[in-house]
C-alpha cells in the first residue's frame, strides 16, 4: 500500500494507530504524536515524503517519566529494600529487553512503519527497535494526555512485569554479573569501549564493544553509552553461560 501523504496527515495511518489506542483504552487528543511513536528512522531515510521526523525525537525524552514512575512505585511498595536493591530492580524494569517484551505483548510490532531494508532484515522482531518504540509511545502519551495517563500506562504494562523479574532473578546488574563471572573463570575484568558514534549530536547512536583483554566478546548499539554497555553486558553474560 502506497501512502502519498505525510503519515501524520494520512487517514490510513490515523485509523491504524487509533485501532491500537482503542485496545489500550486511550482516547487521543493529538493522534499525530502516537503515529510518530511508530515511525522508525529507516522509512524516513528511504522516503522523505512519508514523514518529516521519526520516533527518536520522542525517545530522547523518555527517561524522565518512566524512571520517575518506576522509582516512586518501588519506593512505595518495597519499604524494606535498600537503595541498591531498588536500583537493580529499576534497571531490570527499564532494560531494553524487558521493554521489548512489553512491546510484543501489546503487539506494537504490528504498527511499526519501517523502511524496506529494515523490514526484510527482521526489524519488527528487533528488541532494540521495539524497546525504542515503547519509550517513544510513553512520551507521546505524556505529551498528549499528561502525567497521570503516562503513569497509568507504565504501571499497567511495565511495572506489572516486576513479579516475573523477581521470580526469574532478572533484577541483577549484568555488568556486575559479567564481571563476577569473568573474574571467577578467567581472572579478567571486562572493559567497554565506545567504538563509534553515529548521527548528529542531538540524535546519536553509540556502538559499544565488550572486551576481555584483547578479545571482543560482544557488541551493542543504543542511544546512550550507559544503555549500550548494559545491553552488551547482558548479552555477553548470557552467551558465556549458555
Amino acid at each position: 500500500m502506497v501512502i502519498t501523504k505525510k503519515a501524520v496527515d494520512s487517514e490510513i495511518c490515523k485509523e491504524k494507530i487509533n485501532s491500537l489506542l482503542s485496545k489500550l483504552h486511550i482516547e487521543p487528543i493529538d493522534i499525530s504524536l502516537y503515529i510518530l511513536a511508530f515511525i522508525h528512522r529507516s522509512i524516513v531515510n528511504e522516503r522523505n515524503d512519508f514523514a518529516p521526523q521519526h520516533n527518536e525525537r520522542l525517545e530522547f525524552l523518555w527517561d524522565a517519566v518512566l524512571e520517575l514512575v518506576i522509582t516512586h512505585m518501588l519506593f512505595r511498595d518495597y519499604p524494606e529494600k535498600q537503595e541498591w536493591e531498588m536500583t537493580d530492580m529499576r534497571s531490570a524494569l527499564v532494560r531494553g529487553r524487558n521493554l521489548a517484551e512489553v512491546a510484543k505483548k501489546l503487539d506494537f510490532q504490528e504498527y511499526l512503519y519501517l523502511g524496506k531494508w529494515e523490514e526484510k532484515s527482521g526489524g519488527r522482531e528487533n528488541d532494540y527497535i521495539l524497546a525504542n518504540t515503547v519509550e517513544s509511545f510513553i512520551w507521546a502519551l505524556y505529551l498528549d494526555k499528561w502525567f497521570s495517563n503516562a503513569e497509568e500506562f507504565i504501571v499497567n504494562n511495565v511495572y506489572s512485569t516486576l513479579p516475573r523479574i523477581l521470580e526469574e532473578k532478572l533484577f541483577k546488574d549484568f555488568k556486575t554479573l559479567l564481571q563476577e563471572l569473568t573474574q571467577a573463570d578467567r581472572d579478567i575484568t571486562p572493559y567497554y569501549e565506545v567504538v563509534s558514534e553515529s548521527w548528529p549530536d542531538h540524535d546519536k547512536n553509540f556502538l559499544v564493544w565488550v572486551f576481555l583483554k584483547t578479545e571482543k566478546i560482544w557488541e551493542w548499539t543504543w542511544t546512550s553509552k550507559k544503555k549500550a554497555q548494559e545491553s552488551a553486558a547482558e548479552n555477553a553474560f548470557k552467551s558465556l553461560t549458555n
